[in-house]
């Protein structure tokens, strides 16, 4: 299903696109998703929209069967890339999980400017994106996939989220379709 409506209140929720993983092969071509963010964050702050910048500084320290190859990140890893054209209006929050809602401030900030729905983007589609998403689900947000303006390191895994789990618990569009009605909404 395409993207129906946007909530006069929405959010744009941006996932780990920093340094450190922007660098990494990705399924699809990580200059075009990072236009696209790009692009969208221009539109929001332009429509005077929370823009929130996410980044990832660590994991959990649990078992799992794909342990993690690094739990000391390189100078720069977790620093935002420049094309986001981080503004000072910008809402900031670095996660040590792959959602963002687990202890940060994300969903205070949120409340804070009655914000009832989030456009998300970034990487990775089947983690950071998802697990954000499901858990701005579990709080009640609606919630829009930018689905041209996110990719993974797996392009099966990031055609699983896209075809199976986001039309569950939200609404997918492009960023053209997400801006035509951000437009509209002015």
């Amino acid at each position: 299903m395409t993207v129906s409506a946007l909530d006069p209140q929405t959010a744009l929720v941006v996932i780990d696109l920093q340094k450190g993983l922007v660098s990494l092969p990705t399924a699809h071509p990580i200059e075009r998703v990072v236009a696209h963010v790009g692009t969208m964050a221009a539109a929001f702050r332009k429509q005077g929209l929370p823009v929130v910048l996410v980044n990832v500084a660590g994991a959990p320290a649990v078992r799992t069967e794909h342990p993690r190859r690094n739990t000391v990140f390189p100078d720069g890893w977790t620093d935002l890339i420049p094309e986001l054209n981080q503004q000072t209006e910008d809402h900031v929050v670095t996660k040590y999980t792959p959602g963002a809602f687990t202890k940060t401030d994300l969903e205070t900030y949120l409340r804070a400017r009655g914000v009832t729905q989030i456009v998300i983007t970034g990487i990775a589609t089947s983690n950071g994106v998802e697990v954000t998403a499901r858990q701005a689900y579990e709080l009640g947000f609606n919630i829009t996939f930018a689905i041209d303006a996110m990719t993974d390191l797996d392009f099966d895994a990031h055609t699983h989220s896209i075809t199976r789990v986001f039309p569950k618990i939200g609404e997918t569009g492009t960023t053209g379709e997400i801006i035509a009605l951000l437009k509209r909404g002015a």
